[in-house]
């Protein structure tokens, strides 16, 4: 391919998105650039602070115990208060504890204020699809989360590697980086994003009344995708838990599992764009059932590796099942959910990435040190295959989705 036609490719992927669109993205990429507690936070523990392994998984079972909560949370609060008042709470919020987890000393203190990162952090991500789907047309919405995907991947990508170099200074000072970049954020969503909850007119907040967690919990078709969302996040889940510790019991080094494992930052970094361009428009029916099936035989393939050449070839096989199914399954959830209840629905969906964090650890650990890990990556294949079948059977007879509501203008006091 030419030059010129790598950049007509490039307008293209990012032509027709609104400016708000582009300052939210933007506090996504700030936001992820940041995110270096995630990446250091066991070796902080066990390392800096002398702590056991059994207290590190504690710690960060709090963290995403606290997610799983604020994800309902932050959904209600999405509808209710608005999305900017949301995102600007959860920042808020998030950096000042963030910057207290670098300063805390009793190990209960540390629990409770990981705990608390952990519900303040997730409490933004419904804001932030509720917000996509508010802004971006419909037909524009799975290129619009394939770039905000694209942006928390490059972010991470980039702060994992700096994570390593600020750790041998200071530990500490990776907690302060952080909560100043995602004080920054907070910034630009002040300054240049306006709210963009629909007007709410007498009937809309009729529907808004009417529309609780009780009626997302009552919503079989949106409740069977948050199920099949969860099998699908226990499979993938399985590239940051099951492979070190499989990769680490046949014999090689954790040099070789960041070997194996950085493939997957890489293609998603540099085939989001291009693969969003080619699936933007087709049937997300068939997306989501290919996608799935990929994933599980994709880790199921790892039975098979036996050198970090043929695991590096396995993580490129599932990393296209999630360069093609997050964006897909994103916008499937807008689709599936009413205007003045994206909130309640994005968190719900959330809340389904957030509990499998909690389980896939126990299935991958329990099903190794019982049956061997060649059960788990079959056990993944079989996951997988579920939730393709569900996705062919669930997504029969799709709604069409409603139009894009307009922005409203932004108020002048957040001008200053």
């Amino acid at each position: 391919m030419s030059v010129a036609a790598l950049r007509r490719a490039a307008r293209e992927s990012v032509s027709g998105l609104p400016r708000e669109f582009w300052w939210l993205w933007t506090s996504t990429l700030v936001n992820r650039l940041g995110g270096f507690v995630a990446t250091f936070m066991a070796l902080y523990l066990t390392l800096d602070r002398g702590y056991s392994a059994s207290y590190a998984g504690l710690v960060a079972a709090l963290h995403g115990l606290g997610g799983v909560i604020s994800s309902l949370g932050g959904g209600v609060m999405t509808d209710r208060l608005g999305r900017r008042p949301t995102l600007l709470i959860s920042q808020s919020a998030t950096a000042l504890a963030v910057a207290a987890l670098g300063f805390v000393q009793h190990p209960v203190a540390i629990a409770g204020v990981a705990f608390l990162v952990g519900m303040a952090s997730n409490a933004s991500r419904p804001a932030v699809q509720a917000m996509m789907a508010d802004i971006v047309r419909p037909e524009d919405r799975v290129r619009a989360f394939s770039l905000n995907y694209w942006a928390i991947n490059l972010g991470f990508a980039v702060s994992s590697m700096a994570a390593g170099f600020i750790a041998e200074y200071s530990y500490r000072a990776g907690f302060l980086i952080e909560a100043a970049m995602t004080a920054v954020c907070a910034i630009v969503v002040f300054l240049k994003v306006p709210e963009s909850r629909p007007e709410r007119t007498a009937t809309a907040k009729a529907e808004e009344a009417a529309v609780g967690l009780g009626t997302v919990l009552r919503d079989g078709r949106f409740m069977g995708l948050v199920g099949l969302s969860f099998l699908v996040a226990l499979v993938f889940q399985q590239g940051a838990l099951g492979l070190p510790v499989a990769m680490g019991d046949a014999g090689f080094t954790p040099a070789d599992y960041g070997l194996a494992i950085a493939v997957n930052g890489f293609l998603i970094v540099v085939l989001q764009i291009p693969v969003t361009r080619f699936i933007e428009h087709r049937d997300p029916r068939r997306l989501l059932v290919i996608s799935s099936v990929l994933a599980g035989y994709g880790f199921g393939l790892t039975a098979f590796a036996g050198s970090v050449g043929l695991f590096a070839l396995t993580v490129c096989v599932w990393t296209l099942a999630e360069i093609v199914n997050a964006p897909t399954q994103t916008s499937l959830v807008v689709r599936l959910s009413p205007t003045h209840g994206r909130g309640r629905y994005q968190g719900m969906y959330t809340m389904s990435w957030a509990v499998a964090s909690l389980v896939a650890p126990l299935m991958s650990g329990l099903v190794i040190d019982r049956y061997g890990a060649e059960w788990l990556w079959g056990l993944c294949a079989v996951i997988g295959t579920v939730a393709g079948l569900g996705y062919a059977v669930l997504m029969r007879r799709l709604p069409v989705e409603e139009p894009v509501a307009t922005v409203p203008a932004r108020p002048k006091a957040a001008t200053a």
